[in-house]
């Protein structure tokens, strides 16, 4: 029998599906939604994601950057905010 470490670390490292990117970052325009699922996430990525966009940039400690995959997430959903005039 797993234990709930081993199934959770799993599910962490699984990609992710569109029906997940959904559930960690709520509802999302199509484009965006496929630009992520496009970047082949993981689960993990998309809740580091989350977790930096909810201001919880501390987690990951005082002057570590976000990594990659979940700062290009976080890039596409701020990128509209980057372009206002």
């Amino acid at each position: 029998m797993a234990s709930t470490a081993t199934v959770q670390s799993a599910q962490a490292s699984a990609y992710a599906s569109a029906d997940d990117v959904k559930r960690i970052l709520g509802n999302l325009d199509t484009p965006k939604l496929l630009e992520i699922v496009g970047l082949r996430p993981t689960v993990l990525d998309v809740e580091q994601a989350s977790m930096w966009l909810s201001g919880d940039d501390d987690v990951f400690g005082a002057g570590h950057p976000l990594p990659s995959i979940a700062g290009n997430i976080v890039a596409i959903l701020t990128a509209d905010e980057d372009a206002e005039p």
